[in-house]
């Protein structure tokens, strides 16, 4: 789930519940899970919601960016005159 988080991260809830909704309905098949709430199988599994594990794939990048540990090619704009 987090493949290619940085490049289509999405940003409407209802993408987002789609997305976390892979993973609930994955844990929920594990055995002996059924009974437990969704937070109840992340915890048991130390595990984060998928929106909490992209948003620190995202700051990952950001730091190597900043302090350039990847290099970010911009598109060159013309100036205007």
């Amino acid at each position: 789930m987090k493949y290619n988080s940085i490049i289509w991260s999405p940003s409407l809830i209802r993408d987002v519940e789609q997305v976390e909704k892979v993973q609930r309905h994955f844990s929920k098949r594990l055995l002996g899970m059924r009974c437990l709430s969704y937070d109840e199988r992340l915890q048991k599994h130390g595990l984060p919601r998928l929106e909490l594990r992209r948003l620190h794939v995202d700051l990952m990048f950001c730091y190597k960016i900043v302090f350039g540990l990847v290099c970010v090619k911009l598109p060159h704009k013309p100036k205007q005159t």
